[in-house]
């Protein structure tokens, strides 16, 4: 399944370089809101709440009784994570706060799982260099998807995971990393960072992996 992104910062629809570099910004929303409206699902992520800079809550409320939503950054504790589902967010996804230097905070996981339910909850895996990144990927913690993906599996309904070495490069998600993923979690697994085309989509799908696509809808390398 393809799964096309929408990505707030500072009131705009954007797309980043590998979380970092801006490279293209769009405030058409209506335009996006209906090319988006065919598919079954949609992601969207307030970077701005991410990054802990603010947030586009508005927007978000906005787009999510227009189009069937995942929504993530910065849904950091159970009263926000009810706060996005109010605003008819099909699901939360959450990153950070799953993760310390100690190791995978299933605490909290169960917490939220115990609040929301686990079908309403996706675990952020974002990984640099193999190891994975939080607080809008600024920073890292010494923990691999190997080592955080089975603790996590029973608090949540689907694992979105990033790939932030190519995300937003169009250089294609790596397959053999889509592959090994697999083979971790019988959830539903969710692989995003440099998906490039069509092709590319059906392969992951045939693996039973499902793609969000962001760059490469939004600079028409690939045609939805």
């Amino acid at each position: 399944m393809l799964i096309p992104s929408i990505d707030l910062l500072g009131g705009q629809i954007v797309q980043l370089v590998q979380g970092e570099k801006l490279r293209l910004a769009f405030d058409d929303f209506d335009y996006w809101i209906g090319k988006f409206s065919v598919f079954p699902l949609v992601q969207l992520i307030d970077l701005d709440a991410a990054m802990r800079q603010g947030n586009n809550f508005a927007l978000v409320a906005q787009i999510c009784r227009r189009l069937p939503c995942q929504v993530g950054g910065g849904i950091g504790s159970v009263p926000k994570a009810r706060d996005i589902l109010a605003l008819g967010a099909r699901r939360v996804i959450v990153g950070s706060s799953l993760y310390s230097e100690t190791g995978v905070n299933t605490t909290f996981a169960a917490e939220l799982a115990a609040a929301a339910g686990a079908e309403k909850l996706i675990a952020g895996i974002d990984t640099k260099g193999g190891r994975i990144a939080v607080k809008g990927w600024k920073a890292q913690v010494e923990l691999t998807p190997e080592q955080a993906i089975p603790q996590l599996e029973p608090f949540v309904s689907a694992f979105l995971y990033t790939h932030v070495d190519t995300e937003g490069t169009l250089r294609g998600f790596p397959r053999e990393t889509a592959s090994r993923l697999r083979k971790l979690t019988h959830r539903q697994l969710i692989v995003a960072g440099g998906i490039r085309n069509r092709e590319e989509v059906n392969t992951l799908d045939a693996m039973g992996v499902d793609a969000v696509v962001g760059m490469a809808i939004y600079s028409e390398t690939m045609s939805v």
